[in-house]
């Protein structure tokens, strides 16, 4: 059986996308949620579909550069229903911290930053997706190869996982079963994700299962109502903007700021928010001032 590569998977979703978005559009109104506002859906579908025309390229790109690692990988691990059970838990491992990482390094939240720009939390906020991270994010997924998983195994299973992620991003569905929620990802832990809350701030970074941010402390609950977008909004439905300002603003810290190569160099790498003379506010700051006023 000819196993189909990770872009040929996300093509065939888009009609169910297209639909289930009207569908939850349709619903969204009649239970009077004010979760819907057509600009911004819209930039949304625009920003994935640039990102699905720009990955019939980069996926290209990355399967060619996972096919010679493979080359000399530990191990030859074959196409069984085993080696797919564990590709499923190590790919969620390697998914939590490329999640976790974009979140606390600026380089990786420039791209990241796209997916939590919108101000509202429906499906077509899953669609609102990066025009950049997919040339140099995929690294995080190196090691798999190099144990020896097969590249197209390891590609599907990325995809598997985006499309898992699709369906949480909805506030139509309050809770699952316990059961479920102790284990995997759902709509309730990612509203927490996409939320400004002091409390929600870099937390659940999972992708299908929740347990490794309960496993490495990043696990928060949904408590009190969300508050989405960004600690300070773009502010624009201009995809290109959305698409590109974090980038601007990065790069003109690193070279406008007047302070050493090695500090500036420092933009990069440590968390958004973060400034050389200590003026900046982090995500951890405005944690802990609400944790003092609790």
């Amino acid at each position: 059986m000819t196993i189909p590569e990770m872009p040929e998977l996300i093509h065939y979703a888009i009609p169910f996308f297209v639909i289930t978005v009207i569908i939850e559009a349709i619903l969204t109104v009649k239970v009077k949620l004010d979760n819907y506002e057509f600009k911004d859906a819209y930039t949304s579908i625009l920003m994935g579909l640039g990102n699905v025309f720009i990955g019939l390229f980069t996926k290209g790109v990355i399967l060619t550069i996972f096919l010679l690692l493979y080359k000399y990988r530990f191990f030859t691990i074959p196409f069984s229903w085993w080696a797919w059970v564990i590709l499923l838990f190590a790919e969620d491992f390697v998914y939590y911290w490329n999640h976790r990482i974009a979140h606390e390094s600026r380089l990786f939240w420039a791209s990241h930053v796209v997916h939590h720009s919108s101000q509202k939390y429906n499906l077509s906020t899953a669609l609102r997706q990066t025009w950049t991270g997919s040339f140099y994010t995929f690294i995080f997924w190196l090691p798999l190869i190099i144990i020896g998983f097969h590249p197209v195994m390891v590609m599907v299973q990325m995809s598997i996982s985006l499309l898992y992620q699709y369906w949480i991003h909805t506030e139509l569905i309050q809770k699952m079963p316990n059961w479920f929620e102790a284990i995997f990802n759902t709509p309730s832990h990612h509203r927490v994700h996409h939320a400004t809350n002091p409390q929600y701030l870099d937390r659940n970074h999972a992708g299908i299962f929740i347990i490794w941010d309960k496993i490495f402390g990043t696990f928060e609950p949904e408590v009190e109502k969300p508050i989405y977008g960004l600690v300070k909004n773009i502010n624009t439905y201009n995809p290109i903007k959305i698409a590109f300002i974090e980038w601007y603003h990065m790069l003109s810290d690193v070279f406008k700021s007047k302070t050493s190569v090695r500090k500036r160099l420092l933009y990069f790498f440590k968390p958004p928010g973060w400034k050389h003379d200590g003026t900046g506010i982090l995500s951890d700051d405005l944690r802990a001032e609400w944790e003092k006023k609790k």
